[in-house]
């Protein structure tokens, strides 16, 4: 397997953490984006939406999209379980995720790829207005993250899972958009430091 990577981007780290937690190793294959290597010829040709992580299978079947990465790598080595290990855990894995990557990963994106001008190139066209108005999204999600924070260790329950994996890098991309989490989300602030200092979060 080749593992076709994009740096400190969030959808790749997300696919390093969870070979990290997994103790698994992949041939990695970076692809410079500040290069613009995703949208080359030689890129194009294993992943034509553009896009890392790509994960290219020994027989040349290519799966993309981080979660569905994780998915195959999971049934490819299941311990530890970082997707649930019966239907409510795995369920509650599932929403958590969801929640992380729609309501607040989704929205810092936004924030960088329509007003960093790093991304001007990236991002076209950029649209400003859309980068503001996701500012208040972030500040809703943070909220309701750091009530389920002060309710139970991980997102899921009580197991660290991928949806914790999601959170890490949204909440670290908080910095490139410069949005610090506020003092008073003491539960979220915690959680943040717990899931940073896992072996892990270097991947």
């Amino acid at each position: 397997m080749k593992l076709y990577d994009g740096g400190r981007a969030p959808n790749p780290r997300r696919v390093r953490i969870f070979l990290a937690e997994k103790g698994v190793s992949v041939e990695i294959v970076p692809v410079d984006l500040g290069r613009l290597e995703h949208k080359g010829e030689a890129f194009s040709a294993v992943n034509p939406l553009q896009r890392v992580p790509a994960l290219v299978l020994d027989d040349g079947i290519v799966i993309t999209e981080s979660i569905a990465i994780c998915r195959y790598l999971e049934a490819l080595h299941p311990e530890p379980p970082l997707f649930g290990t019966d239907p409510l855990s795995a369920a509650l894995v599932t929403m958590w995720e969801r929640r992380v990557e729609f309501g607040l990963l989704s929205a810092i994106a936004a924030i960088f790829r329509h007003t960093h001008p790093a991304m001007a190139e990236m991002e076209v066209p950029q649209v400003p207005e859309w980068g503001v108005a996701n500012r208040a999204r972030v500040t809703e999600a943070l909220a309701f993250l750091d009530r389920r924070c002060g309710e139970t260790p991980f997102l899921a329950g009580e197991t660290f899972s991928v949806a914790d994996i999601t959170a890490l890098v949204a909440l670290d991309f908080l910095r490139l958009v410069k949005i610090p989490i506020p003092d008073e989300l003491g539960a979220l602030r915690d959680y943040h430091a717990r899931l940073k200092s896992r072996p892990s979060a270097a991947a």
